[in-house]
């Protein structure tokens, strides 16, 4: 067994929906203008009241009102674009997973959190193409639900250890399956087309120090994710950084230079826009939590 397989396979069961894909095409070919884009677009109601009532969030903080998706993608740009589509997307895209492996409300609130947390923390240090750090970590874990979905039996297997915490969890992924769930989800981003400059942070976000890792991306996912882990999936929880168990690799800390102030801020803006993100691509999520 091996990821790449694994990937190939699972893509013909979780395909995104054929408007993301021809906008992912399109954005991919290097021919894409807002003209073309648009009109893509708009031929899917849903999607086009989705993207705009993000682009009029708080998320992004633009100081007048954007009535139409050519100033939409005007304002955010392509690479944006292509985030919010995947993100609006994916949601419905991961369907029949069991039940009894995974709340999927849960998830998507973990996830959610994880991608604004990623993006801010790329903000902070004003790392390049900061657009992208939201649908690394948004996408990060995607890797389980394809273990959970393809393999249940030994998913349950491996979810007997999760009181032992994450890492345990990785240990026994690598003696089921040979590989991790942060591996797969490269793979499995690969069949979807997203540029490497994605799915390579997300590969190494367990090893972030790796020789072969784009180092400072892959810290700031590694971080990112560590920190959302240990807050519990409900938007009204206060939590402070001093309270927070380092997981993480402290080098990676150190080399980002972030220090308990900076990160209880992001902490509290995170807290915020996962509100405002979930409330557009997963409303009902809000319902419940």
């Amino acid at each position: 067994m091996d990821p790449k397989t694994v990937a190939e396979n699972a893509n013909a069961i979780f395909s995104l929906p054929e408007v993301a894909i021809r906008i992912n095409e399109l954005l991919n070919s290097g021919e894409a203008s807002i003209d073309s884009l648009e009109e893509i677009i708009i031929y899917d109601p849903v999607l086009t009241a989705k993207l705009l009532k993000l682009a009029n969030s708080p998320y992004f903080g633009f100081s007048r009102k954007i009535d139409t998706i050519s100033q939409a993608i005007s304002l955010i740009g392509h690479k944006e674009l292509r985030n919010l589509v995947i993100a609006t997307s994916v949601t419905t895209t991961f369907k029949d997973i069991p039940p009894d492996l995974v709340d999927m409300e849960a998830f998507w609130y973990h996830s959610v959190t994880c991608g604004v947390m990623t993006r801010l923390f790329a903000a902070q240090i004003n790392s390049e193409e900061q657009e992208r750090f939201f649908i690394a970590g948004l996408l990060q874990s995607i890797g389980k639900l394809i273990f959970f979905s393809q393999y249940p039996a030994e998913s349950r297997e491996i979810l007997s250890f999760k009181d032992q915490g994450e890492a345990v969890i990785r240990k026994a992924e690598l003696e089921v399956f040979g590989f991790t769930h942060a591996q797969l989800s490269a793979e499995f981003l690969k069949q979807w087309m997203l540029p490497s400059s994605i799915w390579e942070m997300i590969e190494f976000q367990f090893d972030p120090l790796n020789t072969n890792a784009p180092t400072q991306d892959s810290c700031i996912l590694h971080i990112a994710v560590n920190i959302a882990s240990c807050l519990e999936p409900c938007a009204n929880q206060t939590v402070k950084t001093d309270q927070i168990k380092p997981t993480y690799h402290i080098e990676a800390w150190n080399q980002l230079g972030l220090n308990p102030e900076v990160t209880q801020a992001i902490i509290g803006k995170t807290g915020i826009q996962v509100i405002e993100v979930l409330g557009v691509i997963k409303p009902e999520v809000m319902i419940i939590y």
